[in-house]
């Protein structure tokens, strides 16, 4: 059954609140969650304060870790620990003990650290009861530039598969991911899409509609932006080899500065149902979970509004949106996801961005529920069966 969850931000000092640390606060914001109907959060390390030394991980960072996860026991939720950040809310916390020039994804000594501080946590929480798995990054796609982290497509697939499967040595049988931005699926990356889609236990995608660009192409109410989710989660699916393996909508919302008439609540409601309208739906999982504190000044304006609760932990229209729609889902009263007999075949070497996207937001208008096939598949019947497609739509060149 598809889980529902939210990306856990502290209600009062960010993820600041690692040092911060106040579990009286941490309880109050994670029952508040769990009253929503969610079953588990994505929670953040901060990687300059769990690792300060490269051969050495904070003892006392393990130890609130832990904590948190048995308060997440007591309120019954699970936990994905997501560990190299890294990139969160506009910032990068890169430890200093990094070399300017060095590669996060190329550099053996970083890249042993990493491991290291994986390993850490695994002994720590691994076998702990509400602990999921590990999300290796967050958006560590977006890390790479011209003059940082420079990397190659072969090297940093290299590094994705070589993380994913330390995690598997250190955490074995947990549910293991890798959080990766829009960037390396509606365009080309140093990540490719066909790694991304086979490595870890399911594929989690961030479907933003403004980083996109979808709600500039399509307006505040056009079906692009509406079903942006499950034209991300539909792409991952192509992708796969395994034409049963599962995708997690890991990140989507929405800030005040981006909408002028589409009320945040009618957004969230509608994305969150594209989404279930999707087979081998692993989970939908909302960002974020409460507001951050205006007290805190340096985050860009978008950031501070993007929660389901208030810092005082009061619920907001959005999220009262959201818990009615797990309610319904959990009470049986929505649709399953849809039969997709038609699939839009996607051209070798064509990247699959907006461009292609618009042939499929073009079959929802028309009430169809598209599913997208790759090249390679769009002749092999058997793979087409097991995912229940009769028709192909070629996109005209």
């Amino acid at each position: 059954m598809t889980r529902f969850g939210v990306n856990y931000v502290p209600s009062k000092n960010w993820w600041h609140s690692w040092v911060e640390w106040n579990e009286a606060e941490i309880t109050e914001d994670l029952q508040a969650i769990a009253d929503l109907g969610c079953d588990h959060v994505r929670i953040h390390c901060l990687w300059t304060l769990f690792q300060p030394d490269p051969r050495a991980v904070s003892r006392t960072m393990l130890t609130r870790l832990e904590q948190l996860l048995d308060i997440a026991e007591n309120v019954g939720l699970d936990v994905i620990v997501t560990v190299l950040n890294g990139w969160l809310s506009g910032f990068d916390f890169r430890p200093a003990w990094i070399p300017e020039k060095a590669s996060i994804f190329g550099d053996q000594e970083v890249v042993a650290a990493e491991k290291l501080l994986f390993t850490a946590i695994a002994e720590r929480v691994g076998a702990h009861p509400r602990f999921l798995g590990f999300d290796v990054a967050n958006e560590p796609s977006v890390l790479i530039s011209e003059t940082k982290n420079v990397t190659s497509r072969t090297e940093a697939d290299a590094w994705a598969r070589d993380i994913l499967s330390h995690c598997e040595e250190v955490a074995p049988g947990k549910f293991h991911t890798i959080g990766m931005d829009h960037v390396p699926w509606l365009s080309e990356h140093a990540f490719s899409r066909d790694v991304l889609a086979e490595t870890g236990s399911a594929t989690p995608l961030h479907a933003w509609i403004f980083f996109t660009g979808a709600l500039e192409r399509y307006g505040e109410f056009g079906t692009g932006t509406l079903h942006l989710t499950e034209y991300m989660l539909e792409l991952a699916k192509a992708y796969s080899p395994e034409p049963t393996r599962q995708v997690w909508l890991q990140e989507f919302g929405i800030a005040n500065q981006w909408a002028k008439d589409l009320e945040h609540d009618d957004f969230a409601e509608k994305a969150a149902l594209s989404a279930l309208s999707v087979d081998g739906l692993w989970g939908i999982t909302w960002w974020c979970s409460h507001d951050i504190d205006r007290k805190l000044g340096a985050f860009v304006e978008l950031e501070y509004d993007l929660g389901l609760f208030t810092t005082d932990n009061q619920l907001k229209p959005t999220g009262q949106r959201l818990k009615s729609v797990i309610e319904a889902f959990k009470q049986g009263r929505l649709s399953g996801p849809a039969e997709r007999t038609v699939a839009i075949v996607l051209p070798e070497g064509q990247t699959p961005g907006l461009d292609f996207a618009d042939t499929f937001f073009a079959l929802i208008d028309d009430g169809k529920k598209p599913a997208i096939v790759l090249e390679g598949n769009a002749l092999n019947h058997d793979y087409l069966k097991v995912r229940g497609i009769e028709t192909l739509v070629r996109v005209a060149e």
